[in-house]
């Protein structure tokens, strides 16, 4: 169906100044979003009050306004302006909690403001964990036995009947702020009154514990037509208990059996439309028990999410710019795959490679704050690496983080890595290879971490590889190993401390044996058409994609995850100097390892 006639003027908001949980992908989103609908014809209006994000540069929107984010400022922002439609799915939380505001203080249907994206309705049913419980019982769907407090008598009264460990949500809060795991009476009193206090509509969920399952993700997009697409799907390296924020997470997921994941699809299919997201993007998680094939719906977001920047950046499909196109009416057949030129949005993307996402923590700050994970996330930014196999995008993601190598530890008695491994924290990556140098079995880390052993047995194969080629002196390296230790995309660095020699004798060695990295197109369809956007990864293989020109070239280096005194600032100066430099002839070639940007995105440079 055509796009609306009758809105002209639509209103976005964003998400306001960078918190854990909510970073520059929301700048990202609401950046696309605003070139989307500018480009369909349509008046934007922004507010937002982060001053360092590329969606608050004059000419994103039509109007910007760099103001609070609260309902009397947007209020007379909506009154002086009078946007036919506003668009509440772009700007994280804090847009979809200030959407609702808007509406229940009557300001919306007083100044005729029509909700797109996402109806009062279904937002409220998707946030309020209420009515979404209601709502999946209704459908027949799974959910974990548990119940809902206001306060702490009532809450008292749901443990009894769930018991501990016991999962506490508050509802309407962003990166699972105010919520937590309780082991005990001690912990579950604290956490409850903290979770009623951080929620806005003073309720929490307590649920049963399911401590131990897998952890998946889907991302499904929907338009008025009723057409559902699974846009990614993406495994949490973590087990269930940790915040998907702070766990390690890959696309496509990696366990799943081909049945489980058509059941996963086909509820998911079922959340989206019972909960009544009538167009663009829906984030939903699952619960899979290893044991017996047992499935949980945990929770759904009805709008653009961290996830979906990293799906968009991970399969090349443009999440936030389709969901703002499906939004003034539009369907998935009449939107054109910038990428392929040839197939329309409908086509769910399949990607012949695999990305891994893995958290940034800053606990080095913070000497006195506990790095133990919960479901309260506390990571302050990611990476994302590319590969062909699963080997090659973790440990080129771990070299992206900008740290002392997870492959060296102190001395760990047995008892303390036991308790390291059983509770989930920061340097989980780096006990796990350090109890398989130690010769533990993978059956013992698991029944401790509960990771699924797949993952375990592949970060075995990588120590394996380093420990045939450790004593070996570089000449002596046999081709085919030198080539599987390239392809787990273990450095050039790493190679030299193994067989003592200099990280430049290693790089001129591996050249003049012919080793020599290519570079791949994300390209959504796995090569089945021609890509017409250059996007792209390095891998050990032998054919490359990458198409050079003959124009002058400048390289920009990003600068990375953010972090504590590194945020956001620096990806709108990696833009603003792609954007100069092309509007001065130049070829840009932009270096960057952080999916939540708009640097990164595939029409930057």
């Amino acid at each position: 169906m055509p796009r609306r006639t009758d809105i002209h003027k639509i209103l976005i908001i964003g998400s306001g100044p960078i918190v854990i949980g909510q970073a520059c992908e929301f700048d990202y989103s609401g950046t696309q979003a605003c070139k989307a609908l500018r480009s369909e014809g349509f008046e934007v209006v922004l507010v937002n009050s982060n001053p360092a994000t590329i969606m608050t540069d004059p000419e994103t929107a039509d109007r910007t306004y760099v103001e609070p984010l609260n309902v009397e400022t947007v209020a007379a922002i909506i009154r002086r302006e009078r946007p036919d439609a506003l668009l509440p799915t772009v700007g994280g939380q804090t847009a979809l909690n200030l959407a609702m505001a808007l509406a229940d203080a009557g300001v919306l249907e007083e100044c005729g403001v029509e909700m797109i994206g996402a109806k009062r309705e279904a937002i409220s049913v998707a946030e309020d964990r209420e009515l979404f419980k209601r709502a999946m019982e209704e459908e027949g769907l799974p959910m974990p036995r548990g119940g809902f407090a206001h306060s702490w008598g009532e809450a008292e009264a749901i443990v009894e009947e769930t018991g501990y460990p016991a999962i506490i949500r508050p509802s309407f809060t962003l990166g699972g702020t105010g919520g937590g795991t309780a082991y005990n009476p001690e912990e579950f009193e604290e956490i409850v009154r903290g979770g009623l206090a951080a929620s806005p509509v003073t309720q929490v969920l307590i649920e049963e514990s399911i401590l131990g399952w897998k952890e998946f993700e889907l991302e499904v997009m929907r338009d008025l037509a009723d057409n559902v697409v699974i846009i990614c799907s993406i495994e949490n390296f973590d087990p269930m208990g940790v915040h998907t924020g702070d766990s390690i997470t890959v696309a496509p997921a990696q366990t799943l059996t081909d049945v489980e994941y058509q059941r996963l699809r086909d509820m998911a299919i079922r959340v989206i439309r019972k909960v009544g997201v009538e167009t663009g993007g829906s984030n939903i998680q699952f619960g899979i028990n290893p044991e017996n094939g047992d499935i949980r719906i945990i929770e759904m977001n009805p709008r653009v999410s961290r996830s979906s920047a990293l799906a968009s950046k991970a399969t090349g499909f443009p999440i936030a710019k389709i969901a703002a196109k499906l939004a003034v009416g539009y369907t998935l057949d009449e939107i054109a795959n910038d990428i392929t030129k040839k197939t329309p949005a409908s086509f769910e993307p399949t990607i012949d490679y695999v990305v891994v996402k893995i958290p940034k923590w800053n606990f080095e700050k913070f000497r006195e704050a506990s790095d133990v994970l919960g479901t309260q996330m506390k990571s302050v930014g990611e990476v994302m690496a590319i590969g062909r196999t699963f080997k090659e995008a973790l440990f080129k993601g771990l070299r992206s983080l900008e740290a002392v190598s997870p492959l060296r530890l102190a001395d760990v008695p047995d008892d303390e890595l036991q308790r390291k491994l059983a509770r989930p924290n920061s340097q989980r990556f780096s006990y796990i290879t350090y109890a398989l140098q130690h010769g533990w079995p993978i059956e013992e880390i698991y029944r401790l971490s509960r990771i699924d052993p797949w993952f375990i047995e592949q970060i075995r194969q990588v120590m394996e590889i380093q420990k045939e080629v450790e004593g070996l002196a570089l000449e002596e390296i046999p081709e085919g190993l030198l080539r599987d230790f390239k392809e787990a995309a273990l450095s050039d660095r790493r190679l030299a401390y193994l067989t003592g020699r200099t990280e430049a004798e290693v790089r001129a060695y591996r050249k003049s044996v012919g080793l020599t990295p290519v570079y791949k197109r994300v390209d959504t369809c796995g090569a089945e058409f021609e890509s017409h956007t250059p996007y792209l990864y390095s891998t050990y293989e032998e054919e490359d994609e990458v198409q050079p020109t003959d124009r002058r070239k400048i390289m920009i280096l990003g600068s990375g995850p953010n972090r504590i005194g590194q945020g956001i600032e620096f990806d709108y100066c990696c833009c603003h100097a792609s954007f100069a430099l092309r509007e001065a002839g130049f070829e840009t070639i932009m270096v960057n390892c952080n999916p939540e940007t708009v640097s990164t995105d595939y029409d930057t440079s």
